[in-house]
């Protein structure tokens, strides 16, 4: 018995060891898809999305552009919400920010980074990765290779036959309004979100994964938001320019707004980028995309996205995307082309995603203003209480105020 047991442990020992090596990079990717909502700390993990999950990378441009510093301000003591004072210090703490980034008419006028952030680390974007995508689709309708948004996606498509996309307007899908079934419930380990989390942890195809959705709604007609929605667009811009993602994003997008560091699109195993939630980039470079829609698609000169598309993007033009209480919607921010809109008079609006990741942009006072962050308890429940989006937007507001009032 004892003759056999180095032998037995050495043959163990390799099993587990051919185990890791064949499916290891699954295990990896299923830890971390099954750590999130959960209520664990993510903060060292999302500011290493290249180490953990295969990626693309975007290299920053031959000539970057670095934002030039203004005058720095320093962060309230508090902001309002709801007629509560919030202390900002632990608003940030509590949500787990790593980066708060302010620019104002082209200068950086506040710039701070806590846990795992930096200046020059690559933050995974959520959601925020679904307003590149329908930037890239408006560059794509442009230059021609999606002839309008009026036709439907299955037009390109033919795979979608069948499915809840069939004859929906690329323009629907854009606005959240596909009408496809889905359940966006974070807490839910059997809803459509994880389903696709899944998907994509052990290795399956996302492009597949699109197909599977069937019809609950006319397109058109109710705002809900659904994550398949962007990766049937970033399909879409695979299938017109015959290119990856990251390839058309890099010429079209990624260096035409100086991109000074990599960015980094999560791949499935079939090298499809994870559309609607994987891009990974620094606090700078977010800000690009949101001065760049600030000046309606011109930087510095060169329209990398046409004015009307941009314009078109932050417009809510049907009922169902109104802000505010809206029977027709299941959100109470209003919605454009992959963007969120918010009430007012300044015409505001923020690329958003999960775990609180914000581009907001205020036309009104020419500012853009980058959060990202690790918020743990993102997802725990079901509404503001640990989404706090809301809150947040209240402190951008009251970031204005405060360079309003420095600028005298």
């Amino acid at each position: 018995m004892k003759r056999l047991w180095k032998p037995a442990v050495i043959t163990l020992l390799l099993v587990i060891g051919a185990t890791l090596w064949v499916f290891g990079d699954k295990i990896q990717r299923l830890r971390w898809a099954t750590s999130l909502f959960s209520g664990a700390e993510q903060y060292e993990q999302f500011s290493s999305i290249p180490e953990l999950l295969p990626t693309s990378k975007l290299e920053p441009a031959a000539e970057p552009f670095i934002w030039p510093e203004g005058k720095m301000i320093s962060l309230p003591d508090t902001f309002d919400h709801s007629g509560r004072a919030i202390r900002v210090a632990e608003f940030l703490a509590e949500t787990d920010t790593s980066a708060l980034l302010l620019i104002k008419d082209g200068e950086i006028r506040s710039e701070n980074y806590y846990l795992t952030g930096g200046k020059d680390v690559q933050w995974i974007s959520f959601s925020v990765a679904k307003s590149f995508i329908s930037a890239l689709v408006g560059i794509a309708v442009s230059e021609g290779h999606i002839k309008s948004i009026e036709e439907p996606a299955s037009a390109y498509l033919p795979e979608l036959a069948g499915s809840g996309y069939e004859g929906v307007r690329i323009k629907d899908i854009l606005q959240m309004s596909s009408g496809a079934s889905w359940n966006e419930d974070y807490s839910d380990f059997d809803s459509d979100i994880n389903r696709m989390g899944r998907v994509f942890a052990l290795g399956g195809s996302l492009d597949e994964f699109i197909t599977t959705l069937s019809r609950d709604f006319d397109p058109g007609t109710y705002n809900r938001y659904n994550s398949t929605d962007t990766q049937v667009l970033g399909r879409l811009l695979v299938a017109t320019t015959g290119r990856s993602i990251s390839e058309y994003m890099t010429e079209k997008l990624w260096h035409p707004i100086g991109a000074e560091a990599p960015g980094y699109w999560i791949l499935d195993n079939y090298g499809m980028e994870m559309a609607f939630a994987g891009y990974n980039a620094t606090a700078r470079d977010y800000a690009k995309l949101g001065f760049l829609y600030l000046n309606d698609g011109n930087w510095f000169g060169q329209q990398v996205i046409d004015a009307e598309w941009v314009r078109a993007s932050l417009t809510a033009d049907a009922p169902h995307l109104e802000p505010g209480d809206n029977p027709a919607s299941n959100n109470v921010f209003g919605y454009g082309f992959q963007w969120w809109l918010f009430d007012g008079d300044d015409e505001d609006y923020s690329a958003i995603g999960v775990y609180n990741q914000f581009i907001y942009v205020n036309p009104a006072e020419r500012v853009v203003i980058v959060k990202l962050s690790a918020n743990s308890d993102y997802g725990m429940t079901q509404d503001e209480s640990s989404y706090r989006e809301e809150e947040t937007l209240s402190l951008f507001r009251e970031l204005l105020g405060t360079v309003e009032r420095d600028d005298g």
